[in-house]
């Protein structure tokens, strides 16, 4: 994997930047993305570059089309090529759903699902051209439930439409050596979720539950695993 090159979209925190210094122990070099906290981002790339790869930062707003599409160009014209996309870059609004405004609505449904299409799409045609791709998208546990969530509804519809595009790109680009895939956090340590009593594992997530996923199926160990949905969740909500 020493000469592929990924981009994990929301890196500068959190899970997304725990996923892109573990990818940076096995790939070439990672892109960071941010929209807001450069400095934290700015952090993301000098660890990565402490570890002896490739590593550079990239900002946009990946709720406009415009940039997102500019994100994925920009990044195939610093290193030459993207060979590995991790959609991690999702908002999440915890409201009454009857409450939240049609702008608000847009924001969420932009920001978890339509980003995700756009980078994807943005991405594909060099990864056809290789004939080697591997896109991550991140989820939430319950994407498969069809179940009522009154506070975070917009979130928890994007992130089915999510899966739904997941299933729909794996299927279509299978014959071109691209997996699709997502990986679907449950509660997680600082998240934005209340805490929950009922996990079965007897604790909240780590984020290395989660990018340890993500190394998995962007492995060569799992080129023939596409369309699946790995959960990590620690068994809360079956």
């Amino acid at each position: 994997m020493e000469d592929k090159i990924a981009l994990v979209t929301g890196s500068s925190r959190r899970i997304g930047r725990d996923i892109a210094l573990r990818l940076a122990d096995v790939v070439g070099g990672v892109a960071v993305h941010y929209r807001s906290d450069r400095k934290a981002a700015e952090a993301t790339v000098r660890e990565i570059r402490k570890k002896g790869k490739l590593g550079a930062l990239f900002r946009a707003d990946l709720t406009k089309e415009k940039e997102a599409l500019s994100l994925i160009r920009k990044v195939e014209d610093k290193f030459g090529k993207l060979d590995i996309l991790v959609n991690n870059f999702g908002p999440i609004l915890i409201k009454d759903w009857q409450k939240i405004s049609s702008s608000e609505w847009d924001y969420i449904l932009r920001g978890n699902l339509m980003s995700a299409l756009w980078c994807l799409k943005a991405a594909l045609p060099g990864m056809r051209k290789r004939k080697w791709g591997r896109v991550i998208n991140l989820g939430y546990s319950r994407a498969e439930q069809l179940v009522a969530f009154s506070k975070i509804t917009p979130y928890a519809i994007a992130k089915t439409g999510l899966l739904i595009l997941t299933r729909s790109a794996a299927a279509s680009e299978a014959s071109s050596g691209i997996t699709v895939n997502m990986v679907s956090p449950g509660l997680i340590e600082g998240g934005a979720l209340p805490e929950a009593k009922n996990i079965p594992a007897g604790r909240l997530g780590r984020f290395k539950d989660i990018s340890s996923a993500v190394l998995f199926l962007i492995s060569e160990k799992a080129g023939f695993i596409t369309g699946t949905n790995i959960v990590g969740s620690g068994g809360w909500k079956l």
